[in-house]
Formats: structure tokens, C-alpha cells, sequence
């Protein structure tokens, strides 16, 4: 299963990423990040689009849908992280990959380790 998550500017969640990337297993990580957003760290497996934030929300879910399009075209769901970001990016995102269209099954990284919220 891929992991998708939004990174935005709030550096205090990018723990909560970084814990996905590392102690899962991700066929692949698609990582969609502000474009003003600083410098994360790099893993193997990760897959940076960058995003224009700016846009109004329909141009950011059509621009988000046509980046993730392809990437995701054989899947039937994917694991989701939105606990960086906004709740702007947050609705394009999940709005983008319902109209690929693609299931989402929401993950966090818990003190139990990674759990998938149903």
C-alpha cells in the first residue's frame, strides 16, 4: 500500500510523517508539500511533489488530482496522513484522490505504533 501525506508548514507535525515513512511498510511514499514549506529530509522510498498552495481550492485539488493521478492509477486505496497542513490543503487532497478515483484509509503514528483510523 502507498502512504500519501500532505507537508505543510508546521514543522511541529513533521515527526508524526517522518514516524509513517520510517517504521512502515510503504510500497511507496508520496509526500505532496507547500512549496514554501522548508527542506524535510529525504528517505528512499519518498516521492516530493511540490504545490502551490496559493491557489484557490479547486485549482489546488485539480493540480493535486493531476500530479497524483498517474501515480496512483493501479490502486485501489492508499494509506492517508493529514496531520500536517491546513484544512484548505486538507480538502483539495482528500478531494483529489476520491476523484481519481482512489479509497483513502487514514493513518496515524500512536504510541501503539502505526494505526489506521476506520
Amino acid at each position: 500500500m502507498e502512504l500519501v501525506a500532505f507537508l505543510g508548514n508546521d514543522k511541529e507535525n513533521w515527526g508524526q510523517i517522518s514516524a509513517l515513512i520510517k517504521k512502515g511498510n510503504w510500497e511507496k511514499v508520496i509526500l505532496l508539500k507547500n512549496k514554501r514549506t522548508e527542506s524535510f529530509p529525504i528517505y528512499d522510498n519518498c516521492e516530493i511533489i511540490n504545490i502551490d498552495c496559493d491557489k484557490s481550492l479547486d485549482e489546488l485539488k485539480n493540480n493535486i488530482s493531476e500530479n497524483l493521478k498517474e501515480r496512483l492509477k493501479n490502486e485501489f486505496e492508499s494509506a492517508l496522513s493529514i496531520a500536517s497542513g491546513n484544512g484548505k490543503e486538507h480538502m483539495a487532497l482528500i478531494s483529489a484522490l476520491l476523484n481519481i478515483p482512489v479509497g483513502i484509509r487514514l493513518v496515524a503514528f500512536t504510541k501503539k505504533g502505526i494505526e489506521f483510523i476506520n
